[in-house]
């Protein structure tokens, strides 16, 4: 599994719009991607325009290749692309360890 990590700053006053239209782009076209596993977006408390996507692949090349060379990738950027305030910045993890704890 490869963990893609998009730092994005959008617009500002645009947070709303942006917030409906990420939800969007990803239910209806990136979830369709082939490889796709799931995602999160969180969004800054200290900064109002900054998130964080948070996206699993089943392999690096499902989200370099895949998806990035597909249609599809013009069709996400179209819906998001023009909330951003300068290109994301992306990069792709290998999980080393994990932990969880359940609250009581």
């Amino acid at each position: 599994m490869i963990l893609e990590i998009a730092d994005i700053r959008i617009k500002p006053g645009s947070e709303a719009a942006f917030e409906e239209a990420v939800r969007r782009g990803l239910d209806t076209v990136l979830a369709k991607a082939p490889g796709f596993r799931s995602y999160t977006v969180q969004r800054c408390v200290e900064s109002p325009g900054r998130y964080v996507l948070l996206i699993e692949w089943e392999t690096l090349e499902a989200h370099t290749v895949g998806f990035r060379e597909s249609a599809a990738h013009a069709q996400w950027r179209a819906i998001v692309g023009p909330f951003f305030e300068k290109p994301p910045f992306v990069e792709h993890f290998e999980q080393m360890a994990a932990m969880s704890r359940s609250g009581s």
